[in-house]
């Protein structure tokens, strides 16, 4: 597994160029105030699918020879990677199959599954569903497509890292949440290549801790549970190609509560009218907590996702 560079980003960024504009980098004066600096929303939730992850399903499907095309695709997902392989798998003629687990986000299920997509529910998380298409995938010679070590689904979103340079190329710091820690490695790949005194930080629910534990320790660990309501952050087992990205190209690693997370969801309606999910959120909880540290920089926030469940919304809204 190679780790992508700046080359491998910027030609993903003109195989995406045809089905996706850039998304946009906005700061909001209201919550510039709150937090003490400026702050820059690299808003992935106005993406096709409402999500980051578009980016590297676009960027690897459009590669697939004929043979792998044939052959159809299988992955795993809590919802936003499987929505960008079912909409790739769909632009580009592939028969899709989507592993997720039993209780899975029903609007990303239901979105993947408009996309064109076979659905496989099974297990009780992320990794379960993993297990499973691995096993169909061997059954039925599917290409599996794995969330996180797969270089080309890190180059594609990657290209957040690209578009915030060229949106906003005096940044200080870049902030963004780690599920798989894709796009937080390839956006830190391509900032830091730029422009490597731009500080990258990278932040994790504190009930899914696996990927900043293996920051910490440099090797690989798993934990029992993944029991976050930000199910893009959901991952017991750190993935070995973006962790060693991770440890070479990001600063500083963090972890956020349940209930930051939630109250950024609300800073997110207040201050910017806009909607985070779980992990979308984790970003601006991250700059809520580091705000003394950064006091008058230009920070820009990864907010990867905004496809939550209307119930999970209320909750944040109610929270205290």
């Amino acid at each position: 597994m190679k780790e992508p560079n700046l080359l491998d980003i910027v030609q993903a960024a003109e195989r995406i160029k045809p089905y996706m504009n850039p998304s946009p980098l906005y700061t909001y004066p209201t919550l510039n105030e709150y937090l003490g600096f400026t702050a820059y929303i690299k808003h992935e939730n106005y993406n096709p699918t409402g999500a980051f992850k578009i980016r590297g399903g676009i960027n690897l499907i459009s590669q697939f020879s004929p043979e792998e095309k044939k052959r159809g695709v299988i992955t795993a997902s809590t919802g936003n990677h499987g929505q960008s392989i079912a909409l790739a798998s769909r632009i580009f003629g592939v028969e899709a199959h989507i592993c997720v687990p039993k209780g899975a986000n029903p609007i990303k299920v239901a979105a993947i599954r408009m996309h064109g997509a076979v659905i496989h529910e099974y297990g009780k998380d992320f990794d379960e569903a993993v297990e499973n298409g691995q096993r169909l995938a061997k059954e039925h010679g599917y290409r599996f497509i794995n969330s996180g070590n797969e270089p080309l689904l890190i180059a594609g979103v990657g290209t957040i890292g690209l578009e915030i340079m060229e949106q906003q190329p005096d940044i200080d710091v870049v902030i963004s949440p780690v599920g798989s820690g894709t796009g937080a490695g390839g956006t830190a790949t391509a900032i830091k290549t730029l422009k490597p005194e731009v500080k990258a930080i990278s932040v994790q629910a504190e009930k899914a801790p696996s990927i900043y534990m293996s920051y910490k320790s440099g090797k690989v660990e798993s934990t029992p549970t993944a029991e976050t309501f930000a199910d893009g952050l959901a991952t017991r087992n750190a993935f070995e190609l973006p962790l060693g990205i991770l440890r070479s190209q990001v600063d500083d690693f963090i972890l956020v509560s349940e209930e930051k997370m939630r109250h950024a969801i609300k800073l997110y309606l207040e201050h910017c009218h806009t909607v985070a999910e779980g992990a979308g959120a984790a970003s601006l909880a991250a700059a809520v907590k580091l705000k003394d540290q950064l006091k008058g920089k230009k920070v820009a926030l990864v907010l990867s996702g905004g496809n939550i469940t209307f119930d999970e919304l209320m909750r944040s809204i109610e929270s205290d």
